[in-house]
């Protein structure tokens, strides 16, 4: 006890060090925290332009954007919350429909482990990433033309550029289009030729299978991140 004591008296120091230090632990921790967070929000948007932090660039993105922000300033459990929720998982619907097109497109030439990684998206992904971006571009455009993997959409998703300059270095660009242009073909068939080209295990593959109240969880807690993520770009 008498040298605990000493200590505490002659080597005030060593204490005042440690808690100067805490803070900054904390403050670290709390940072990738809520970039997680960010993060999560913004692969469950699924936002067409990377680049655009402010998600209001696209009709679409910024339909998505009000969207989310009208929620936020709504009560939780009300009428208006639910009826913004439905809105909210129909737009989200339609843009995870054509990332599952993707991967299935991706499974089926052999990526099954590489697909989610191929297609990762997110804000902090950069143009001067691009290996080949006008050949990236010029594919982008070939899929919107002759294909209906983005369905009706006029203007192809920025974000599939960045994965078409991936699949480009991978040496499987073109071979992806192909395929693409053979298993979605453009709306002017009939949906019944359409489904006759589809691959079988189209039908099968999903992004996992969950049990109703692992759902529930996952869908709550993503909600909750999406309006801490929607105040923060408000501020």
């Amino acid at each position: 006890m008498a040298e605990r004591s000493f200590y505490r008296l002659f080597c005030c120091c060593c204490y005042e060090d440690q808690a100067e230090k805490s803070p900054l632990i904390s403050d670290t921790l709390l940072y990738f925290d809520r970039e997680v967070k960010r993060r999560r929000a913004e692969e469950a948007n699924l936002w067409n332009e990377p680049q655009d932090v402010s998600h209001t660039e696209r009709d679409d993105d910024r339909d998505l954007y009000n969207l989310l922000q009208k929620r936020a300033r709504t009560r939780r459990g009300s009428e208006g919350y639910r009826r913004l929720s439905f809105d909210i998982s129909a737009h989200r619907q339609v843009r995870k429909d054509v990332l599952d097109r993707w991967k299935v497109l991706l499974e089926n030439m052999g990526f099954s482990k590489e697909a989610d990684a191929l297609l990762a998206v997110n804000s902090n992904t950069s143009y001067k990433s691009l290996r080949s971006p006008a050949e990236a571009r010029r594919l982008l455009s070939t899929l919107a033309q002759e294909s209906s993997i983005f369905e009706q959409q006029t203007v192809p998703p920025e974000r599939y550029l960045f994965v078409l300059d991936r699949l480009i270095v991978l040496d499987i660009a073109t071979e992806f289009v192909s395929i693409a242009k053979r298993f979605y073909p453009p709306e002017t068939l009939d949906s019944s030729e359409k489904e006759s080209v589809e691959p079988r295990p189209a039908v099968l593959v999903s992004s996992g299978f969950e049990e109703p109240e692992a759902e529930d969880r996952d869908e709550e807690s993503v909600e909750v991140d999406e309006e801490n993520f929607m105040v923060n770009l408000l501020e």
